[in-house]
């Protein structure tokens, strides 16, 4: 492991560097696309490959940034292997004719993979310490992994840290101003409280095993939290019926806003909770693996709380949404401890930047 400094001494920046991006989330598209709009301002060229998961084509047409479709993966380890390959194929047949001086990815198999076969240095990013089978398809053939500094696992020499979480590289203040309009979209008046749940789909290979929130437990939340302003639903994965009415109705590019006002996340995604600790709205992430990030917002920061996927911890979970909604702080109180994550962590895009431009393939 090294933090990158050897790859910083090379003075002679790809001007017309081609990028090769393989983009697996919707997640990942927030992640990259200040990268996108920078370098592409600086005359560096993009071919960018995308699956089709969730929102992840929406966001991208609304950014319009052009993509190239790779299909909707496959569930279960056996059909996973089998669409490795088809996807390793789409994505050679479209780099051999782009001809990528580098690969860059959020943890993507495929374009680790590929790289390494036409011989292409791949700098992959991840965050997430149990995707252990994901982590064995694309570190072997990656020539560096970034992660942030808290990540709990070692990559060895390959491996650089920075000090930051992957959410600040888009809702850093120079990159995100919250949009009040979207209240007037949801229905909330200003300075109302209303909660916003997200439930995944738990299809990703590193979400083997895992069950989630169960349906009554979500019907509990909703009963509850209702009692202290609206509640609305994000989800991947279909909803009981009961809560279908629920489910939020705005721009998949306005969620972020949305976040911003909320007085409570509550559900199973680590980035949507890390995203509300760099906004400065207190959120509840169940997940039984957890991830390093989360829990350096909680110990450090205070605005993110942890638990298990038991039955017992999502009983306790809807009780400390229950105590954070009764609690009358001000959205301030919660605003002001995010600004010291701001204060204290680095702005990714611009690490990601520095160091694909002076990276020396050797």
């Amino acid at each position: 492991m090294d933090d990158g400094s050897n790859f910083y001494t090379n003075e002679k920046y790809f001007k017309k560097m081609k990028i090769f991006i393989d983009l697996g989330h919707p997640a990942h598209v927030h992640y990259f696309k200040n990268f996108i709009r920078i370098l592409e301002e600086e005359k560096f060229s993009f071919m960018i490959t995308a699956r089709q998961k969730d929102v992840t084509f929406n966001l991208l047409d609304e950014l319009k940034i052009n993509y190239i479709d790779r299909g909707k993966g496959e569930s279960g380890l056996a059909r996973k292997f089998i669409y490795m390959f088809k996807a390793d194929f789409l994505i050679f047949k479209k780099a051999k004719k782009f001809k990528p001086d580098i690969f860059i990815s959020f943890a993507s198999p495929y374009a680790a993979q590929v790289a390494y076969f036409m011989n292409k240095p791949h700098i992959a990013i991840t965050d997430t310490e149990h995707a252990t089978i994901g982590n064995l398809a694309f570190s072997p053939f990656s020539k560096k992994v970034l992660t942030p500094s808290c990540y709990k696992k070692n990559f060895g020499k390959k491996h650089v840290r920075f000090d930051s979480y992957m959410e600040i590289s888009y809702l850093h203040p120079k990159y995100f101003k919250p949009n009040i309009d979207v209240l007037n979209l949801l229905g909330i008046k200003n300075n109302e409280r209303f909660s916003i749940l997200r439930f995944v789909s738990w299809q990703a290979t590193h979400d083997i095993g895992h069950k989630g929130i169960s349906n009554n437990n979500k019907i509990n939340a909703v009963n509850e939290f209702k009692k202290y302003g609206k509640v609305f639903i994000s989800s991947e994965s279909e909803l009981p019926e009961k809560l279908k009415k629920y489910k939020i109705n705005i721009p998949s590019t306005m969620m972020h806003d949305a976040l911003f006002f909320a007085s409570l996340l509550y559900g199973e995604s680590a980035t949507m909770a890390s995203e509300c600790s760099i906004l400065g709205t207190p959120s509840i992430f169940l997940d039984n693996s957890g991830r390093g990030y989360t829990d350096e917002q909680q110990k450090k920061y205070g605005l993110v709380f942890n638990f298990t996927e038991s039955l017992i911890d999502q009983k306790k979970s809807i009780e400390k949404g229950i105590e954070i909604l009764q609690n009358n702080k001000s959205s301030d109180f919660w605003k002001e401890k995010s600004k010291k994550i701001i204060e204290e962590k680095i702005d990714p895009t611009q690490f990601f930047i520095d160091f694909i431009k002076k990276y020396e393939n050797k």
